[in-house]
């Protein structure tokens, strides 16, 4: 797998209020070392990493701005500021990375380069929580805007959840279910930490 040489690593939403029983049982408890180790090969190759946080509107939420819920996780709040490549902190209140501040969009194409120097395609590689929810919006609208996004799909996690009719999925069918459609729809390649890390390294 090749990885570009300015591709973004897009950590999203790695906070404390995850931590809360509110969101009920997650998946994959291997999500945080998987994380861990791509900020590590990102800020060690010197590529940009952005880190997303989610600032809820909601009074009372897990996620509220000004609580210890709304913080980055400690494994990531002490990695930022460590590499030797472009960073960039956006805060957004809705699905999407692209709907936050400042532009990501912008940011990849100019900071970043997001490919544009060389006729490459901007490419990106997604992390985070939860997968089926801002990950995969992320990923979605960045598809649609023409980047190769790569979804690294056992570094996040999601929860169990209830839908319309006493419907219910848990967490590792709805993970799945995203990645069916993520990839089968072409939005993004879904791929492992491993892959993620050879190709980068190698590059």
């Amino acid at each position: 797998m090749e990885i570009n040489e300015n591709a973004a690593l897009v950590v999203i939403d790695v906070q404390k209020g995850f931590e809360s029983e509110f969101w009920g049982r997650r998946d994959n408890p291997d999500a945080e070392r998987n994380i861990a180790a791509l900020i590590d090969v990102w800020q060690e190759t010197g590529r940009p990493v952005v880190f997303v946080r989610h600032d809820s509107p909601r009074a009372g939420s897990p996620l509220e701005p000004g609580t210890e819920g709304n913080e980055f996780k400690d494994f990531v709040e002490e990695r930022r500021g460590k590499g030797t490549g472009p960073e960039l902190l956006v805060t957004k209140s809705v699905n999407s990375a692209f709907y936050g501040e400042p532009d990501l969009d912008a940011w990849l194409k100019g900071v970043a380069r997001g490919g544009a120097a060389d006729g490459q395609r901007g490419q990106f590689v997604v992390v985070g929580i939860q997968t089926n929810m801002c990950n995969e919006t992320t990923a979605r609208m960045g598809g649609n805007l023409g980047y190769d996004v790569l979804f690294a799909i056992d570094a996040m996690h999601t929860f169990d959840l209830a839908g319309p009719f006493e419907w219910t999925q848990t967490a590792e069918e709805l993970t799945r279910a995203t990645a069916v459609s993520l990839h089968g729809g072409r939005f993004a390649r879904v791929v492992t930490t491993e892959d993620v890390v050879k190709g980068a390294s190698a590059a």
